[in-house]
């Protein structure tokens, strides 16, 4: 259905899905000039309405992986919405997926709108009143939205869960089986995760059908990530993250804090250094929190010092580095940190900071990772600790300190008010594929 593409436009490239040609207009305005691994295995699958589970780490593509399909269908069956349902674990994931929808739908009248937590139900709810085709939310509001009778879901075709395991992480489960009852039997299934913890793993085999699976996850660091130890007294770690911040190659960075009120502190005193830094963590409003990422993406500020409210999902180009003044609570967490930087096929480096006390933190991320992470040790700032995480006892256990749990930036106060008019039903139609209802498994 898509029209001849201009010179230039990469042979073997995204024309090879026959997409729309507002969507490739869409394509080369979003900088995109061939797929990438994870679009090139699931967009086919997702155009033909299957079932989707794909496994990959962040800043690989995802967004347009099941964006680019979802478009194409409501492009050939266009209908009254929402009849698209994509759910992220953060405010700020959700609001970079919607993002990049927009830039790819650009030329064509599909609409989205945005629910989550921590601001006004009230735009929200009016622009759910337009009926967009495609909502983007945060598991905790649209529940809230839905119980509210603000918004129906009895149309949604096709259902998207981005950064499941993260979704899992924060306690949003729950939540979320009571969405997925709310849905009719008869949709497609997009899930993506980075890794595939066990309680997600029966989540896919519950909702999905006969999936495709694509699985390019890798517990270890890509390969364009330089990333390293650094070992250090935890009184000198402010001292170690100047030379750190003055080296040539860190024009950009993020700083990862284990808690809300040292992102806060930290980012004040960096501040007050003259560099131009700025918090993110969850204690902030959601004004506040757009400030520190549109001021962090455009270059208003060079450092943002993050909570892991940071770690997953968010794409901005260009990092530098990016430090962990902070080991995270898991290995895992590790990975998604570090991913922040050497996105979209870039380089970048990422230096962990670790003190005496998380020697078993080091000896379980590289048990998990399958490799001994290196160690650089900067003179003046040695600590004993060694690459295998062998340290002398320091106390009683000489574990590293229990991590503040993940923030759950999505509870927000309930909205209020009465339910607004129904909308007249779209006619129901059999899968893609020539799956029918009569062929799904019950749920």
């Amino acid at each position: 259905m898509s029209s001849a593409q201009p010179q230039g436009w990469a042979e073997g490239g995204f024309e090879r899905f026959g997409l729309h040609s507002s969507l490739n207009r869409g394509l080369r305005a979003a900088g995109f000039d061939a797929p990438r691994p994870i679009q090139s295995e699931t967009i086919p699958a997702c155009l033909e309405g299957r079932d989707v589970m794909g496994l990959a780490q962040t800043g690989t593509g995802k967004t347009a992986a099941f964006a680019l399909p979802i478009l194409q269908r409501l492009i050939e069956e266009p209908g009254d919405g929402p009849l698209v349902l994509i759910l992220a674990p953060t405010r700020e994931l959700a609001t970079q997926i919607d993002a990049e929808i927009r830039t790819l739908a650009a030329s064509t009248d599909i609409e989205t709108a945005t629910v989550f937590g921590g601001v006004s139900p009230r735009n929200q709810i009016r622009a759910l009143s337009r009926r967009p085709e495609i909502v983007v939310g945060c598991p905790g509001r649209v529940l809230d939205l839905l119980q509210q009778k603000q918004l129906d879901l009895s149309e949604i075709e096709t259902l998207v869960l981005d950064e499941a395991d993260h979704m899992f992480d924060m306690g949003f489960l729950p939540d979320i089986r009571k969405i997925l009852a709310a849905l009719p039997d008869d949709r497609q299934n997009l899930l993506f995760s980075a890794t595939m913890p066990r309680e997600i793993r029966r989540l896919a085999d519950r909702i999905l059908y006969e999936p495709h699976v694509v699985e390019l996850a890798h517990t270890a660091p890509a390969e364009r990530i330089e990333h390293a130890l650094y070992p250090v007294a935890e009184g000198r770690k402010r001292e170690l993250l100047d030379r750190m911040l003055r080296e040539d190659d860190c024009g950009t960075a993020i700083v990862f804090t284990r808690t809300k009120h040292r992102a806060k502190r930290l980012a004040q005193q960096l501040e007050r250094q003259g560099r131009r830094a700025v918090a993110l963590q969850g204690n902030m409003s959601q004004p506040q929190r757009d400030r520190a990422m549109n001021g962090f993406r455009n270059g208003a500020f060079d450092i943002l010092v993050a909570t892991d409210i940071a770690a997953r999902g968010l794409d901005v180009a260009g990092v530098d580095y990016v430090i962990n003044f902070d080991p995270p609570s898991t290995p895992e967490t590790y990975t998604h940190r570090i991913g922040r930087t050497g996105r979209s096929e870039a380089s970048g480096k990422a230096c962990t900071f670790v003190t005496r006390d998380d020697a078993s933190w080091v000896r379980d991320t590289q048990r998990v990772l399958g490799a001994p992470i290196p160690t650089r040790r900067i003179p003046g700032f040695e600590e004993a600790t060694t690459e295998s995480g062998r340290t002398p006892r320091r106390g009683a256990s000489g574990s590293a300190p229990r991590a503040e749990r993940s923030e759950r930036s999505d509870r927000s106060a309930r909205p209020s008010g009465r339910a607004g008019g129904q909308r007249s039903g779209r006619a129901r139609r059999g899968r893609r594929g020539g799956r029918s209802t009569g062929s799904r498994r019950s749920r």
